[in-house]
């Protein structure tokens, strides 16, 4: 049985929504590379393979997955979206895409939930994971206290932390700012500015605290970046008005030095009401901290 016909339109598609988590370990990260393992690369294959059948003499369309968001090498996802335009003639139900892409995707890959946003031609009101997004949400992992089962998704810092200071330095960063200062160099970037909505530290058990941000937008590093300062801070190596002088000074020669990957994790993007495909997901489900 054919997923798709091959005579239809190439504007005849439908688009999917993916909410999708995934252990970014041993990939380059989000975006696709040629001859290395991205998220996004292994994620486009996979939609060739399960959406299309190759016939003689017919062209095989190309899948593209548009994220929400590039994540960095070695940083995870818990809650990232993404869309990909699909044959409109594709005859695998809508409740069974997630366990289809599942089975052929590797175990450090999984699809939460998907869902169709949009059927026909293209238009500008259809839902885009990137553009349509409203508030991204990231958490930060850091552990006082080493251990081998969290070391793939925390940091460990081996020196003796102020943790009191922490959330006067998540206080700084709350509110519409310019984040060049706290970011990394990005020539496609043109606007260093976003507003924070939370910022905050919690220790989520004994010897255990995990930072999140909510923002409507992120510059490249800015997390990784902002929770290196703050450890700083908590190490009594800058005080908190440097940073604030930093933030300020929207001079990147000021920043601290970038927090590891491995302890950052996208947790949610949220979309508009009435646009957000996984809204009664997020209503539904039952908190989860993640540590490892």
């Amino acid at each position: 049985m054919k997923h798709a016909s091959h005579h239809a339109s190439a504007t005849e598609t439908k688009r999917l929504a993916l909410l999708i988590e995934y252990d970014g370990t041993r990939y380059a990260g989000w975006q696709r590379q040629p001859q290395i393992a991205s998220i996004q690369g292994i994620l486009e294959d996979v939609c060739q393979a399960t959406f299309w059948e190759e016939s003689e003499g017919i062209a095989t369309p190309t899948f593209v997955i548009n994220g929400s968001g590039r994540t960095d090498a070695g940083v995870h996802g818990r809650g990232q979206v993404a869309h990909v335009d699909i044959p409109i003639e594709n005859r695998i139900a809508e409740e069974k895409i997630a366990r289809a892409l599942n089975a052929r995707l590797p175990m450090d890959i999984r699809i939460r939930a998907a869902k169709i946003v949009d059927v026909g031609v293209n238009t500008r009101e259809r839902f885009h994971a990137r553009f349509g997004a409203r508030r991204r949400e990231y958490r930060y992992n850091l552990l006082e206290d080493y251990t081998v089962f969290r070391t793939r998704y925390a940091w460990h810092v081996r020196q003796s932390l102020q943790t009191a200071l922490l959330q006067e330095t998540a206080n700084i960063f709350c509110g519409k700012h310019n984040f060049t200062s706290f970011s990394k160099h990005n020539p496609a970037t043109e606007n260093y500015v976003c507003t924070v909505l939370e910022s905050a530290w919690n220790e989520v058990e004994p010897g255990a605290w995990q930072y999140t941000i909510v923002a409507d937008r992120f510059v490249y590093g800015m997390v990784r970046c902002i929770v290196g300062a703050s450890i700083d801070a908590a190490l009594g190596k800058r005080s908190i008005e440097e940073l604030r002088t930093a933030l300020a000074a929207e001079n990147r020669e000021l920043s601290s030095p970038l927090a590891p990957p491995e302890g950052l994790i996208l947790w949610s993007v949220r979309y508009e009401e009435g646009r957000d495909p996984f809204a009664e997901l997020y209503e539904n489900e039952v908190p989860m901290r993640v540590l490892g």
